[in-house]
């Protein structure tokens, strides 16, 4: 059985060698290849790479990592004679200086200092290798791998708990190896917590037979902490006490977003002082005394420790208005159902309530908002209520409403136009056009300023019920304003505008509708635009409707409804379509067609064309009034698209798509009839179209040159569907025909659109908005700190917000990540404003500030940074000071300016109070070359690595020896 084992334990250990053997193989780590010399800080710098393989011991899995330095190899021709004597690689980068204590590397390499190696660990999920009997076997079964192969690469073994960080290796060349230990304690030995017990540690471990021993190297770094700050002013901005809204200080101003940490986002600081190059004999450093003072040292670097996710208010403002979207309640459930059921009957008719109102005496447009217009019908439901169970104050709500509808604080009606602010960008800036790319809206618009209003109640202001309460009332602002004819504040005029979010549409066309009904209402014609024939695609089309309205705008204000009877000034309900075939029935061709109109009176004419003339009459032809094409949001249009592809590909659905699709341009032939009795078809299409209608130059039977024309070929199909629609077509003006857009029913659709927008709805809709203003808040905080990073950051949050802007909205993921950008972008700006008051860069000269900013820059960036002049610099001298008050605050001393006499003179600090705290971190490294075992082996360089901290000690060496005899 013994034998067994042994046979197995044999055929394993064989097994993984060979598999190491063919990894190594595979990675050509085979023989010696040397690189160009370390560069200073190239450890930091560089790019660092690795691959990974998993090999098996028995029944125990180990990954085999290749960690390198992507740097290149040097040239081998001329240089195998020197590559035959060299030592490998990595003995040499023992003693190498350029990279001692690299603030952001791999253990191995801030240990040892190496280039290149490999590291053969326990695999995920597997048992460490504890006894020391495994590990034994393992060293040994890697040492056998490096020999057979020639690998001049360390190879290294995890041991113990990975939490230990414990390695093992060996490094073998022609005739040299060095064997990598190491030792970690929890306590430590008093004689080595200083420079005096590591020097004997290092020579009794070396061994050396030469009398007197070769001087050692020595590099120090001491770590000093500092996270006392309470002798520096914080510069988040204290709440402003004047600002009362809704009775409360320190409220926000509406419309603007708070930003900031509530904490310090600076944990601490930690001062690396570095002496880079002693050597024994010249220092003193044991447990009576010290030379190595922190003040004195050549080198000073500087870390900053973040705080870990500080808060910060624009990003918790943000985070708490997305979480409205994962709400599933309506607002008569967050609000109270009962509560509507009791006050149904008095809210049920309380349009009447406004309109009577209004209907005695005309009242200003101050005096119609919903706050004051409404207080009267609400007066028996709060009754009901309670005014304290109201979600919102009406000091608070007000306040919002006013801000939302600045016209009903003014005796002058909205004119429809929208006007930036003082606090938003001009409107051709880039700032103001990112609404494009959010898919949000203008930053002057009602719906922006909704979002934000909506992401206050929420943060300050009675939260979730405090929403549904504000959107309620908003809906009610909307329906008073239609039904009295008042256009809403802070939307462009026109239509949709699709690059929007689709609750600003839905605005638009609210507000659209309620031009057409103030327009018809007040007996004005409204205005004719542009209609372009699209049902043919084509540069025909195009240019027709361009042309169409050019001619259109010449004579627009030549004419107005007022000239027209009263019994005229409403759009009439046209005949069914059974009739109007019954009717179109009894013409046949165009010689019957011109006899029946020949006799009918023109109407809808808006001016004469100029230049163009019937073909057949040879009268002038006239521009008709027409009706605008109806405004469409994006919904709608998605809506109509899915019923025009449901109808198929087949002959009836295809014409059946054709005349939806020709609404329009029935409507405008209607007119043009009107306009131009005795017309044709060819007229139409000379003034509608002109490409459709071709001209050559001819030759007649007496020979002159004239201009004979005809319809092209698209119009010349069967069944053309502009000859259709000109068949059907009879004559009717405008103001006769069927609305093209009804805006009554549009409106009320729009209307009940808002009232049945959940909680959770509208904040998707709007959270667009939310992130554009949070994104413009960041990039005006930016540009008073000037952070390289925060720049980059706003970038991919535009980018980001571009791919996953469209509603109903991207996946919750890509959102959480947009606003947890923000947030981070918010906390950097933050740290750089914390580390401006504590180095005081506002009370520093020009140029000394200049350098400070750039100083704290590179802080924020970078791992670790290079103090200029060290202690003697003048970002050394405030750091100095930082530690010095620190010290003087944990000892009760009094500070600097206390301890001068009345005379002016500075009186000795004392003693027992040091500048600087015990160092939480001592780094030594010690190295020599020396020959071992024998005193006539080869020199080899020697290297131990020393860290020592409140609760661990590690030494880790590299001992080298000369092979060739031994």
């Amino acid at each position: 059985t013994w034998n067994s084992l042994r046979i197995l334990l044999v055929t394993s250990t064989s097994w993984f060698i060979s598999k190491v053997e063919e990894v190594l193989n595979d990675w050509k780590l085979i023989g010696s290849c040397l690189g160009r010399p370390l560069e200073k800080g190239i450890f930091t710098s560089g790019i660092w790479e690795e691959r990974s393989d998993e090999i098996s011991f028995a029944d125990f899995k180990f990954s085999v990592t290749h960690h390198y330095l992507v740097q290149e190899s040097t040239d081998k021709e001329g240089k195998d004679e020197e590559l035959e004597d060299a030592i490998p690689q990595a003995m040499q980068d023992l003693l190498c200086m350029n990279n001692d204590f690299p603030p952001r590397a791999h253990c191995l390499v801030r240990w040892y200092g190496l280039r290149e190696f490999v590291v053969i660990a326990p695999a995920a999920h597997s048992d460490a290798v504890l006894s020391e009997s495994k590990c034994n076997l393992l060293l040994s079964s890697v040492s056998m791998a490096l020999g057979n192969t020639g690998c001049q690469v360390p190879l290294f073994v995890q041991i113990h708990h990975k939490w230990r960080r414990m390695y093992v290796g060996e490094c073998q060349g022609p005739g040299v190896r060095t064997d990598f230990e190491m030792v970690h304690l929890r306590k430590v030995p008093n004689q080595y917590t200083h420079l005096s017990g590591l020097l004997d540690i290092f020579k009794s471990k070396i061994g050396c037979p030469l009398t007197p021993l070769p001087p050692v190297s020595i590099a120090v770094r001491f770590t000093y902490v500092l996270q006392d700050w309470q002798q520096c002013f914080w510069p988040q901005q204290p709440p402003d006490i004047d600002a009362l809204v809704g009775g409360e200080v320190g409220g926000l101003e509406f419309g603007k977003l708070p930003f900031g940490a509530c904490e310090d986002p600076i944990s601490e600081l930690h001062l690396a002082a570095t002496w880079p190059d002693l050597t024994e004999g010249i220092i003193v450093d044991n447990d009576v005394y010290s030379d190595l003072d922190p003040i004195q040292a050549p080198h000073w670097s500087v870390r900053v420790r973040k705080a870990d996710n500080p808060q910060c208010l624009l990003g918790d403002f943000v985070t708490e208005f997305f979480k409205i979207c994962r709400r599933k309640e309506s607002s008569d459930e967050i609000l109270g159902r009962s509560t509507f059921e009791e006050e149904g009957r008095e809210i049920a008719d309380i349009t009447h309530a406004l309109s009577k109102l209004t209907e005695p005496t005309p009242v200003p447009i101050h005096k119609l908002s919903v706050s004051n217009m409404v207080h009267t019908a609400k007066k028996k439901i709060r009754k009901h209520r309670g005014v304290e169970e109201s979600p919102l104050s009406n000091d608070v709500l007000n306040a919002i409403l006013l801000f939302l509808f600045p016209d009903a604080a003014s005796e002058k009606p909205f004119n429809g136009n929208t006007s930036s602010e003082n606090s938003n960008p001009p409107p051709e800036s880039e700032d103001y056009t990112l609404y494009n790319q959010f898919k949000s809206a203008p930053s002057d618009s009602l719906t922006y300023k909704l979002a934000l209003c909506l992401c206050m109640i929420n943060f300050y202001h009675g939260g979730l019920k405090g929403v549904a309460h504000l959107w309620q009332e908003f809906v009610l602002e909307m329906r008073f304003r239609w039904e009295n004819n008042f256009l809403i504040p802070g939307l462009a005029s026109g239509p949709p505008d699709l690059r929007c979010c689709l609750l600003h549409q839905k605005l638009q066309m609210l507000n659209c509708c309620i031009e057409r009904k103030k327009a018809r209402d007040e007996g004005k014609k409204t205005s004719p635009s542009e209609n372009v024939a699209n049902v043919y695609p084509g540069d025909g089309g195009k240019a027709g409707g361009c042309l169409r309205a050019a001619e259109k705008e010449k004579g627009e204000a030549g004419k107005s409804w007022d000239s027209w009877s009263d019994s005229e000034e409403e759009f009439f309900e046209c005949l069914s379509d059974a009739e109007e075939l019954k009717g179109d029935g009894q013409e046949s061709g165009r010689k019957g067609a011109a006899k029946e109109v020949v006799n009918l009176k023109p109407e809808g004419r808006l001016h004469q064309h100029g230049r163009l003339t019937l073909l057949h009459s040879g009268e002038p032809l006239y521009i008709p009034v027409t009706q605008e094409p109806a405004p469409m949001t994006e919904d709608l249009l998605e809506e109509q698209s899915e019923v025009l592809a449901k109808l198929g590909t087949s002959a009836e659905g295809a014409h059946l798509r054709a005349r939806m699709q020709s609404a329009c341009l029935l409507s405008d032939m209607e007119s043009f009839k009107a306009a131009n009795p005795g017309c044709f078809l060819e007229d139409f299409v000379r003034w509608y179209s002109p490409r459709d209608y071709i001209e050559e130059e001819v030759t007649d039977e007496k020979g002159n040159v004239v201009l004979r024309g005809e319809l092209s070929a698209r119009m010349k199909i069967p069944s053309n569907m502009w000859v259709e629609a000109w068949e059907t077509a009879k004559p009717v003006p405008a103001r006769r025909q069927r609305r093209l857009f009804d805006d009554t029913r549009e409106a009320e659709k729009v209307l009940h659109y808002l009232a049945m927008q959940k909680p959770a709805d509208l904040s998707r809709h709007l959270l667009p908005c939310v992130i554009h203003a949070a994104v413009l808040k960041v990039k005006e905080e930016e540009s008073l700190e000037n952070v390289p990073s925060v720049q980059k950051v706003i970038k991919q949050v535009i980018a980001h917000s571009s791919k996953a802007r469209h509603f109903p909205g991207p996946e919750d993921k890509k959102l959480e990540d947009i606003i947890l950008q923000i947030t981070s972008a918010e906390a950097v700006i933050a740290r750089a404003r914390s580390l401006k008051a504590k180095f005081a860069t506002e009370q520093c000269e020009p140029e000394e500030k200049q350098d400070l900013e750039r100083f704290i820059s590179c802080l924020l960036e970078q791992p670790e940074v290079s103090v200029t002049g060290a202690g003697r610099g003048h970002a050394g001298r405030i750091i100095h000071k930082l530690f010095v008050n620190a010290q003087r605050a944990a000892t009760m001393a009094p500070p600097d300016d206390e301890l001068k006499r009345p005379g002016g003179q500075e009186e000795r600090r004392p003693s027992s109070v040091s500048d600087f705290p015990p160092p939480a971190g001592r780094e030594l490294i010690l190295r020599a070359c020396v020959p071992r075992p024998a005193p006539y082996s080869k020199a080899l360089p020697q290297r131990l690595y020393s860290v020592l901290t409140k609760e661990d000690f590690r030494l880790a060496g590299a001992f080298s020896s000369d092979t060739s005899f031994f």
